[in-house]
């Protein structure tokens, strides 16, 4: 993802800034993917692992990119408590 477009994006409700989410913490979400345990704030399952996540600053919500492209839309964000071992930072 684009460094320019990063500094600019942030969270559609709390407002914070969105980082781009390492590979530990890439790792434990797809594993809960995979054992069918996250769903997004509409109440939808996310079904399929992701490559590329947007975390907020204090890693309470993350936010899919699809194609290069960040899907910041509230009702699609996912709670990073579902996920039992996701690192702390």
């Amino acid at each position: 993802m684009d460094r320019k477009l990063l500094d600019l994006l942030v969270s559609p409700d709390t407002r914070q800034p969105l980082l781009l989410l390492e590979s530990a913490g890439l790792d434990a979400l797809n594993r809960a993917i995979a054992a069918g345990t996250i769903t997004r704030a509409d109440g939808n399952a996310q079904t399929q692992p992701l490559r590329e996540v947007l975390v907020t600053r204090d890693r309470k919500q993350l936010f899919r990119v699809e194609d290069g492209i960040p899907v910041l839309l509230a009702e699609e964000a996912i709670a990073s408590a579902q996920i039992a071992d996701f690192p702390a930072a």
